[in-house]
């Protein structure tokens, strides 16, 4: 079948976002690529990629996390080592608490992978991705990368879970800056080993 633009952009932006929720699903977001998504929705990828920039931005949309909470826990590695535990904490903890129209789909989210093993590793992949995007500057050589980025994503989630899922109390009635803080110390050792924290 020839593959290219479909009538009207609208059709072609939900193809776009069917074909990424059922490949997503059947696949993890580390596993999906925007060329399989293209060619399940029959279209160029690069048209896929005129639609939504990048696989980030196209799981965002699925899931409908706005592109603003995607792109505030990438910046969160922009700027001085002695500072990046304080900054991941408060980026991915903020994200699931301060914007309602990005902490629903990722609760909802969050929900269904406490329930089924499938969505828990959709969510993990995509916690893990976010990650490791920009974490090479910090922790460049260090041959425990992707053991210290996973710790800091099983923190992160399990506080998110203890706050918001659980409702663990001496945590869920802390103030968000508290735990923020009290958080930072730990991704601080965990992301930029051996850089005291600011």
């Amino acid at each position: 079948m020839r593959r290219g633009r479909r009538p009207g952009q609208s059709a072609t932006r939900q193809a776009i976002l069917e074909a990424a929720r059922a490949r997503f699903a059947a696949d993890g977001f580390t596993a999906t690529t925007i060329r399989r998504i293209a060619a399940d929705a029959e279209v160029d990828a690069s048209l896929a990629m005129q639609f939504f920039k990048s696989k980030d931005e196209l799981f965002g949309a699925v899931m409908s996390v706005p592109p603003a909470a995607l792109d505030r826990m990438t910046d969160a590695w922009r700027g001085p080592s002695e500072e990046i535990g304080e900054r991941v904490a408060r980026a991915f903890l903020g994200v699931w608490e301060d914007d309602p129209e990005a902490s629903e789909p990722l609760l909802a989210m969050l929900r269904g992978a406490i329930a089924q093993e499938q969505a828990a590793t959709q969510l993990r992949d995509f916690v893990e991705a976010r990650l490791m995007k920009g974490v090479d500057a910090h922790l460049r050589d260090d041959p425990d990368t992707r053991l210290r980025v996973a710790l800091a994503a099983a923190m992160l989630m399990g506080v998110v879970v203890a706050r918001r899922i659980v409702r663990v109390p001496t945590l869920a009635d802390e103030d968000l800056t508290q735990v923020v803080a009290a958080a930072a110390t730990a991704l601080q050792a965990l992301l930029a080993p051996g850089t005291p924290a600011h």
